[in-house]
């Protein structure tokens, strides 16, 4: 894996001393998410956990895991491993006492949400993590919102931020060739989207819409197309989100930050596609 995303590392700065060792640093901030414990129980041979800390935030900041993310999901695309039958679903993570307390208006100047992508439901305190993934089982977007959020007022911000650049010439690829989704995406809004974007939708409906439309009688038009059998494919998004899971500082939310969080979740996300 390592061989994959050393290239991808950014270089040492012009002025000032090197970078500590990315393979070090990277190992840390690793450690610290798989076994969710403080940061200053960091192992003595990962090196400082302040290092660790301030670099997950500056990388953040500046974009750097997300272009990491960009890179490796374009090293798959060359080489044709992207399956572009998308699943999109979401997943509460509880958020520990440790993740509020942070200013209430955010920082907009580094991309920090003014909520910081915490809220609370009858769950408690969370962070909702929306997620695509392809057919494989591996996410192509990631995107936070409050815990009490809403699955379908999410979904084009988790579409817009599909986006697989192109190893040659050309532009990113942003539209797969269909959507699978469970009935808490069943709108006209999402189902228009989709056919606006000639992407095929694999949604089924829910109880209350069929009556609804049948209630209506010929003005309720005619049924919504559903393919049973792709639907059986929904589970990779299942998978996907187990896969994070598996990540216990990603299944319950210790970072105050939305940006820190979601660094965590790309450096988990480029793991995932660096074992490909």
């Amino acid at each position: 894996m390592w061989d994959r995303i050393e290239p991808l590392m950014p270089a040492d700065p012009v002025r000032g001393r090197r970078w500590a060792d990315h393979r070090r640093t990277l190992e840390a901030i690793a450690w610290k998410y798989r076994t969710c414990a403080p940061w200053r129980d960091l192992p003595q041979e990962l090196g400082s956990f302040t290092t660790a800390h301030k670099r997950l935030l500056r990388w953040a900041v500046d974009g750097t895991w997300a272009r990491i993310f960009a890179a490796v999901l374009a090293a798959a695309d060359a080489d044709d491993d992207i399956g572009w039958t998308v699943s999109v679903d979401s997943t509460v993570c509880r958020a520990h006492q440790h993740a509020a307390g942070a200013r209430k208006k955010g920082d907009t100047g580094r991309g920090e949400p003014a909520d910081h992508a915490l809220g609370r439901s009858r769950g408690g305190l969370g962070t909702k993590v929306h997620l695509a993934s392809d057919s494989n089982a591996r996410p192509l977007a990631i995107v936070l919102t409050a815990g009490q959020a809403g699955d379908a007022p999410a979904f084009t911000t988790v579409m817009a931020a599909i986006r697989v650049p192109r190893a040659d010439v050309g532009r990113p690829r942003t539209r797969p060739d269909a959507v699978l989704a469970d009935r808490a995406y069943s709108s006209r809004a999402i189902r228009a989207h989709l056919r606006g974007r000639h992407i095929r939708a694999v949604i089924p409906q829910p109880a209350d819409q069929i009556r609804h439309r049948q209630r209506r009688g010929p003005q309720g038009g005619r049924p919504t197309a559903f393919d049973a059998e792709s639907y059986k494919e929904r589970n990779t998004v299942e998978r996907c989100i187990s896969r994070f899971k598996q990540w216990r500082g990603l299944a319950m939310r210790t970072d105050k930050l939305a940006i820190a969080y979601q660094a965590a979740l790309h450096l988990a996300a480029i793991l995932i596609w660096a074992r490909r």
